[in-house]
């Protein structure tokens, strides 16, 4: 089944590793803006309206190389962010209503929900084993 949204787990080694951490405030923020424009005003994901959005990173991980690299920066929604990072959404209670979230955008079951996290829990387990290298070589494409 293929979902419009679904979880990115970060593997443990690359919390922190993330751009908004590791620019400079202002370079941030014209990476973020960028994104928004390009939204319109409406979540990337569920393509709800709304008045804030939230950069995401998006990451591919090379498996074999052990190499994190940036992939895109996307404007969500709150609710879709919260699906996004399910870890951090458990951690502060918020998990049913990301749950609800989840099986509304997808259109899907709570089967299909618990199957999904049960196989990015899984990956992350999978992927937290290893230390990542950081690559953002092609950053210059969003700034």
């Amino acid at each position: 089944m293929e979902l419009k949204l679904n979880f990115e787990l970060v593997p443990d080694s690359c919390w922190c590793s993330n751009l908004r951490s590791n620019l400079p405030k202002a370079a941030w923020d014209v990476i973020r803006k960028k994104a928004y424009a390009r939204a319109n005003g409406k979540c990337m994901i569920c393509g709800a309206p709304t008045a804030r959005l939230e950069a995401h990173e998006r990451w591919d991980y090379n498996d074999q190389t052990k190499v994190q690299s940036l992939k895109d920066i996307v404007a969500v929604c709150k609710p879709c962010h919260e699906v996004i990072h399910i870890g951090r959404t458990q951690l502060i209670g918020k998990e049913e209503q990301a749950c609800r979230h989840f099986l509304n955008v997808n259109n899907c079951s709570y089967a299909d929900y618990r199957k999904a996290l049960g196989e990015a829990n899984a990956k992350h387990r999978e992927r937290s084993r290893h230390e990542w290298q950081l690559n953002v070589d092609n950053l210059n494409k969003f700034t």
